[in-house]
This record gives structure tokens, sequence and C-alpha cells, in this order.
């Protein structure tokens, strides 16, 4: 599969994740508004199947990405090994800012669990 077919492919798959979560969820924000009036806990278990769904996507996705680039980083450096030292200067940032990515979704991921169900 080419790059653009790869893009194409993971935009849908991302869209498609995002409209099924706003249907599948906001009913559920509806219910808990008006349970939340009746003075019940906002939190529920749809907050933590939430968070565990958002972190194994994450890791997934960070897993799938560094995994491509290392593949493609250790292709290169086999196919032209005088330029490994180049090679790997290069690959360095985008591993980097791939993994700082990645660390920020699940501290997202982590704060959105503790706001929702917030401990005590």
């Amino acid at each position: 599969m080419n790059r653009a077919g790869f893009l194409r492919k993971a935009t849908v798959v991302a869209f498609l994740t995002f409209a099924l979560a706003s249907i599948v969820y906001s009913p559920i924000v509806s219910a808990q508004e008006a349970a939340g009036a009746a003075g019940a806990a906002p939190a529920s278990v749809v907050h933590l199947l939430g968070v565990a769904l958002g972190l194994g996507m994450i890791v997934i996705g960070a897993g799938l990405g560094i995994g491509k680039l290392a593949a493609a980083a250790a292709e290169g450096i086999a196919r032209q090994p005088s330029a490994a030292a180049q090679i790997t200067g290069a690959v360095n940032l985008p591993l980097f800012l791939l993994e700082g990515v990645a660390i920020l979704a699940e501290v997202f991921a982590l704060l959105v669990l503790l706001l929702a169900n917030p401990i005590g």
C-alpha cells in the first residue's frame, strides 16, 4: 500500500471513530446531565471504558508509527550503510516528536479520567 492510500484509510478510520463516538456518547451525556441535576454522581463506567479505549488506541497508534519509522530507517541504512549517521540523525527528531505526542495524549486521557471521576 502506498503512502496516499494509507493516509486516506487512516483519515476515514479517524472520521468514522469520531462519528461513532459522537453518536454513542451524546445520549449518555444527556442522561448524565439529567441525573446530575437529580443529585447523582457524574462519573460512570462509560468514562472508564472511554479512557481505556483511548489509552489502547494511543499505544497502538504510537507503536505503529514508531515501528514504521524504525523499519524505514533500518531499510535506508541497509541500502546505504555509509549514510547511517545521517539517517539516524534524521530519524531521531520525528521519533522524539511521535513519542512526545503519545505521552501527552496519555496524560490528557488520564486527566479526563481524574476529572470525570475525582478521587474522594
